[in-house]
């Protein structure tokens, strides 16, 4: 995509200089005026136009005073016509007939509510995000979207009385555009994925466990709708996750069930080998002969101690194996 922002490369000067230079054509000006009625003859009249004329002079020069601290941009606009954007820090005079525009280059922070959105499997969840982003293009931000007027609409609603657009209307209006966006990419990178994986065997990628992923894919769709705001996405991470809650009791009872299968699963793995450690020991050192009753039995009370859920009471034999 063709960049349309470049540096502003018209004339300008130092703001300290101008503004002494302006000083002293208001001051004599003024001297003029007074002295040119003192004389009260023709040459008097001349002076007093002259002294009108430079202070009308004065007044645009006035208007041609920018001051830039750091991250901050201003663009130059010439009768409807784009002349560049000035980013130097300072304090400076520019042709007065320049229209400027003031914007914010720094990191700003969305810390987006949660909303709901329908995860792959058509659960109702919670998912909300904070996002970093800053201004990157100039041109796109002013031109390539209607913040101006959405400035001016938000300074409206709050019954501002300003001059133009106000820097701080201008950055909530893309905050606003950024915020609306934000929603859109979420819902759409949420409806992708599952809440969480309803198989522990398998390696679906799900929101719970995705993590990087995700947010990285978070990134990904989030500079594609903002790049036609110049705006730049610094950072975005799902910082809210949960089930809605007209479902969050009975998916609770689900994960509860699913984490107890699991822990069997794997008492029951460790109580297999334990017992076959057991039989294969006794075997191998000639401990004792079983027959496969006896093993079969043996095996039986094996399991039940060490997969029971309460501390097993143990039976002492005082006879032989077959009483």
């Amino acid at each position: 995509m063709e960049k349309k922002e470049f540096a502003f490369n018209g004339m300008k000067l130092n703001g300290f200089l101008m503004l002494f230079i302006n000083l002293i054509l208001t001051l004599g000006a003024a001297g003029g005026f007074v002295y040119g009625i003192i004389l009260e003859n023709t040459a008097g009249g001349i002076l007093i136009g002259a002294s009108v004329a430079t202070l009308i002079i004065t007044f645009f020069i006035w208007n041609g005073f920018i001051m830039l601290e750091p991250n901050e941009a201003r663009v130059m606009v010439f009768f409807g016509k784009y002349r560049g954007t000035f980013t130097d820090t300072g304090y400076f005079w520019v042709n007065p007939f320049l229209t400027t525009k003031k914007l914010s280059l720094r990191a700003r922070n969305l810390d987006a509510e949660p909303i709901k959105v329908n995860d792959k499997t058509g659960n109702p969840v919670m998912i909300g995000l904070v996002l970093v982003w800053k201004l990157k293009d100039t041109y796109k931000a002013m031109f390539e979207i209607d913040s101006q007027t959405m400035a001016q609409s938000g300074a409206a609603n709050k019954n501002e009385v300003t001059i133009g657009t106000s820097v701080t209307s201008m950055m909530n209006a893309f905050e606003n555009f950024v915020k609306t966006q934000s929603d859109a990419a979420l819902r759409q990178v949420a409806g992708q994925y599952a809440y969480d994986s309803t198989d522990s065997h398998t390696e679906e990628l799900t929101l719970r466990s995705g993590g990087d992923e995700i947010n990285q894919q978070l990134e990904v769709k989030l500079d594609e709708r903002l790049a036609m705001a110049g705006i730049e996405v610094v950072e975005a991470r799902i910082n809210y996750l949960a089930y809605a809650p007209e479902i969050a009791a009975v998916m609770l009872r689900r994960q509860q069930a699913s984490a107890i299968i699991n822990a069997r699963e794997k008492i029951v793995e460790g109580a297999v080998s334990m017992v076959k450690m057991a039989l294969d020991k006794l075997s191998d050192e000639n401990i004792v002969e079983l027959d496969d009753d006896k093993k079969a039995a043996m095996v039986s009370n094996l399991l039940v101690v060490l997969c029971s859920d309460e501390q097993a009471q143990p039976v002492v034999n005082t006879g032989t194996l077959n009483h």
